[in-house]
This record gives structure tokens, C-alpha cells and sequence, in this order.
């Protein structure tokens, strides 16, 4: 239990806590004032806000706590062996909590709330559309925090963003684009609506490992990264 005793553990916990309700609460408020939901060019502006403020927050937190802000990514990073377990569940717990209380504030503020949901698919095609989704996140995450490589010259956050963005210009008419289990939890729980919500947590959760799996045993079959402690 080394890291429960340890400053810098629970700083990075407090990071995904206070990063989440940040990513949270810009990401509803981007999502709740459309004006003119019906209008296409609407879904640009949520997937630019996902992802900017996903990019924002990477580089704000990322030395702290890695900036998972996501349980799926916390997963996948667990299954590739870079976190503890223990670790993996606090950044969940925290993750959680902050996307609840950004929802809490938001519901406060707006007295409204914007849940994933699911548009001319059925659970099961959602489910599909989500893992997708969430594996080219993942695997973009992983890809450029890869320690051992000399090859991203970019900027990680930045290409993280892009990510985000890009699940959501693909996945928002179907699904309404969960990828992030804490952020489909903390509306639900507000607004006490858990209709198809087991679709936002199965489908993200599975393409997180998948995209995992994918990297340590195909990619990078000689992963060896020992738990950051």
C-alpha cells in the first residue's frame, strides 16, 4: 500500500477529480446552449468542445495524474499494465464523483441536463458504436504517452483532443457519444435517468481493453511497463 501513503497519489486523484468536474461542466455547458439542436453544424460544436476541453485539461493535468479523465482510459491503462489496480480504482471513484458534482452545478445553473442517447439504433448497435469509438481513443492515448518512443514530436493533449473530437463527429448521431462512462453517469444520476445506460458503460469499458489488448500484443508485443507506483 505504498501509494496510499503516498502525497503525490493523492494529489493525482484530486487532479482527476478537479479535471473532471472541469471536463464536465464545459463539455454540458457546450452541449446544453445550442440554441438550434436541430441544425447539423450544432454536432461540430459539441465535438470541438469535447475535444478542446479534453486537450485543454491534458496538458493542465497530465503531469500530475496522466489526465486519464475517462474510466475507459483508466482501464486500458490498467490492462496494459501502467497503473496499479489501486490506483486505477481511485481515478474511477474520483472520475465519478467529478462528473456528479459538474452535473449537479450545471442542473443548478441550467435546470436542464444532455445525456448520451441512442437515435435509430438498437442497445446492442450502440453498444458497437461506443466500443469503436472508445478504441481509437484509447489507442490514441496510449500511443502517444508511450514512454519508449522517439518518434511524437506533437503535442499528446493536442492529439488526444483531436481524438475526442473525432469520436464525436463520428458517434453523436447514433448514440449521442458517451466514450466516457463518468461522463454518461453524472447527468443520469441528476436527472435519475438510467434508460440504456448500461450501453455507456459496457461498450466504453470493452473498447478501452480491446484497444489494450490490441496494443501490448500486436503493436507492442514487448510492453513491458512496470506500474507507476
Amino acid at each position: 500500500m505504498r501509494e496510499f501513503k503516498s502525497k503525490d497519489f493523492w494529489r493525482a486523484v484530486l487532479a482527476e477529480l478537479v479535471g473532471m468536474t472541469l471536463f464536465i461542466f464545459l463539455s454540458l455547458a457546450t452541449a446544453i446552449g445550442n440554441t438550434n439542436n436541430s441544425n447539423p453544424d450544432q454536432e461540430v460544436k459539441v465535438a470541438l468542445g469535447f475535444g478542446l476541453a479534453i486537450a485543454t485539461l491534458a496538458q493542465s493535468l497530465g503531469h500530475i495524474s496522466g489526465a486519464h479523465l475517462n474510466p475507459a482510459v483508466t482501464l486500458g491503462m490498467l490492462a496494459s499494465c501502467q497503473i496499479s489496480v489501486f490506483k486505477a480504482v481511485m481515478y474511477i471513484v474520483a472520475q465519478m464523483l467529478g462528473s456528479a458534482l459538474a452535473s449537479g452545478i450545471m442542473y443548478g445553473t441550467r435546470r436542464a441536463g444532455q445525456m448520451p442517447w441512442l437515435n435509430g439504433v438498437t442497445p446492442s448497435q450502440g453498444v458497437g458504436i461506443e466500443l469503436l469509438a472508445t478504441f481509437q481513443l484509447v489507442l490514441c492515448v496510449i500511443a502517444v504517452t508511450d514512454k519508449r518512443r522517439r518518434d511524437v514530436t506533437g503535442s499528446a493533449p493536442l492529439a488526444i483532443g483531436l481524438s475526442v473530437c473525432l469520436g464525436h463527429l463520428a458517434a453523436i448521431s447514433y448514440t449521442g457519444c458517451g466514450i466516457n462512462p463518468a461522463r454518461s453517469f453524472g447527468p443520469a444520476l441528476i436527472l435519475n435517468d438510467f434508460t440504456n445506460h448500461w450501453v455507456y458503460w459496457v461498450g466504453p469499458m470493452c473498447g478501452g481493453v480491446a484497444a489494450a489488448s490490441s496494443t501490448t500484443s500486436s503493436f507492442h508485443p514487448n510492453l513491458t511497463t512496470s506500474l507507476s507506483g
